[in-house]
């Protein structure tokens, strides 16, 4: 780590003043541009525990950077992750307050609900379809603090990866009842198809993020617990919504979930 503790508990108040405040700022490498990976998770450790200081509970987890494409593209082996709050979820059809975001988007997602604890290292696809007790449609709201969505990794694992809001929705579903790497996803805006994806966007198989989110986990003493929701990483680039859209997700033998925005 090259920061210290008051430099990261500084930087923890300044990026969950804005996301309560609704306003953007720069990228904090910027200004700490020695910070590390353990820096920026280190920050998104104490705004965690803001949040829970303020009531709010953990809902679950995500996974972040799980492209093959995009981990080489930023020098990386495995996936980042951050936390889901219980204030985060949408009910299925309900609605999304653009006024309490900054740039709001959205990312389709396959989501796996956890029935067992999971924890690395050593986790594999096998570990997690047992640990598994479904997986559903989901839409995960970003929402960036940073300016005009600009950021580096470490920047946005600190930023606890733009993480606002999800919607899950639809036919739980047994992880081994149909082949996720070739399931097909139909994300829509307003009855308007904008993005078609497969399961194999994520790392060729999305329980391999899990699998890795959990090996990363264990290296921090940390585990994946039972009940949590997982979102296991957009299939495609996040899209832009604004007040007024009508979003749509369509996943091949899960059926589908929609919320608004207003």
């Amino acid at each position: 780590m090259k920061l210290n503790e008051q430099t990261i508990a500084g930087l923890a108040e300044l990026l969950e003043g804005c996301q309560m405040e609704r306003r953007s700022i720069t990228k904090i490498t910027d200004q700490h541009p020695d910070m590390d990976w353990e820096d920026a998770y280190a920050v998104q450790d104490r705004i965690r525990a803001i949040k829970l200081g303020r009531g709010h509970r953990i809902a679950g987890l995500k996974a972040g950077l799980t492209s093959h494409a995009k981990m080489k593209q930023m020098n990386v082996d495995t996936p980042c992750f951050g936390f889901l709050l219980d204030s985060y979820a949408i009910a299925p059809g309900g609605e999304c307050r653009v006024d309490a975001l900054i740039h709001p988007r959205i990312e389709p997602e396959i989501v796996f609900v956890m029935k067992k604890a999971l924890r690395g290292p050593g986790c594999h696809i096998g570990d997690v379809f047992s640990a598994t007790e479904y997986v559903i449609p989901g839409i995960e709201v970003l929402d960036s603090r940073y300016t005009d969505f600009k950021f580096d990794l470490r920047s946005v694992i600190a930023d606890n990866l733009s993480a606002s809001g999800f919607a899950i929705g639809g036919v739980p579903t047994r992880v081994d009842a149909q082949d996720l790497s070739t399931t097909g996803l139909v994300l829509e805006v307003n009855g308007r198809p904008v993005v078609f994806s497969a399961g194999a966007s994520v790392l060729g198989h999305p329980a391999t993020a899990i699998a890795m989110m959990a090996n990363e986990l264990g290296k921090r003493g940390q585990e994946i617990p039972a009940g949590a929701v997982i979102l296991s990483g957009g299939t495609t680039e996040a899209v832009a919504v604004r007040a007024g859209d009508s979003v749509s997700l369509r996943v091949h033998g899960m059926g589908g979930v929609g919320i608004c925005f207003v």
